[in-house]
């Protein structure tokens, strides 16, 4: 089973749209606010070289935001990287 972490905030819909996709593959996730834990920012910004969210990585890759990780359910590759 993989690590997954997700970087979100409470108001943006693609993290609302990328949890939805891994709760629909029943994956838990670490979900990390970066409203509510305001040096998440920087973390999520050192690891992903990005600043906007959701930034999600499966175990220590960076999958990217919500429509890498949709690109990646498209091309069929989502299940072997949740799988780990």
């Amino acid at each position: 089973m993989s690590l997954i972490t997700i970087y979100s905030n409470n108001w943006c819909p693609f993290c609302r749209r990328a949890k939805m996709l891994l709760d629909h593959k029943s994956v838990s996730y670490n979900e990390i606010n970066i409203e509510a834990q305001p040096d998440a920012r920087q973390e999520m910004t050192q690891r992903s070289g990005r600043t906007s969210v959701p930034q999600i990585f499966i175990n220590e890759l960076h999958v990217g935001g919500c429509d890498d990780l949709f690109a990646l359910e498209q091309q069929g590759k989502l299940d072997s990287l949740l799988a780990g």
